[in-house]
């Protein structure tokens, strides 16, 4: 690949943080096939990484929180969910449980909230994701287990496997929003509000 494309193509992600393989093939005037032929070396430096239909700029270690903003836990990188705030911080809540939560919290800053598909573990936007609540397969998630998926019939074929109930994102927030206060007030002195 030509440096100086490597160097558009990188500028351009780490710009717009979120981009989708079509929108780079048109900016650089290559095909989707160069394209994905291009990233690999980015992804292979740590520098990016694949999401649904695209790729996104990885935010360095040190810019992020240790450990789930609630919880205080690392979690599972399948159940990782991510809200990037207004003042260029990230917080990465340990899974949706706990990321639901924290996202009604910030609400008014955050300029965008990721999350991974359960099987693929892809990044997808949260706010379009599918949660299943109390799945009867241990996840190693904060209880109510929330697991998230990019599709509802994805949502619905591991219900119908290991249970649960299926949420939209508002109805997954207003549902763990009455529960928050008994699952994380005795954690860090958080007021889940």
């Amino acid at each position: 690949m030509p440096k100086e494309r490597r160097q558009r193509m990188k500028a351009l992600i780490q710009q717009h943080q979120t981009m989708r393989i079509s929108e780079l093939s048109k900016r650089l005037q290559v095909s989707e096939m160069t394209v994905h032929r291009d990233l690999k070396p980015l992804i292979e430096e740590g520098l990016v990484s694949r999401t649904y239909g695209g790729v996104e700029w990885k935010t360095p270690v040190e810019n992020q929180s240790r450990g789930c903003p609630l919880c205080e836990r690392t979690g599972d990188q399948r159940l990782l969910y991510r809200l990037m705030l207004n003042d260029q911080q990230v917080e990465t809540a340990c899974c949706p449980h706990c990321g639901l939560i924290r996202h009604r919290q910030k609400r008014g800053q955050v300029v965008q909230v990721l999350c991974q598909d359960f099987f693929t573990n892809t990044t997808i936007s949260a706010e379009h994701a599918w949660f299943v609540f109390d799945p009867q397969v241990e996840i190693g998630c904060c209880h109510p287990q929330v697991v998230s998926f990019a599709s509802k019939e994805t949502a619905e074929r591991f219900i119908v496997g290991f249970g649960g109930s299926l949420h939209s994102h508002a109805s997954a927030s207003d549902q763990l929003h009455g529960n928050a206060r008994a699952c994380h007030s005795s954690q860090k002195g958080v007021d889940p509000s």
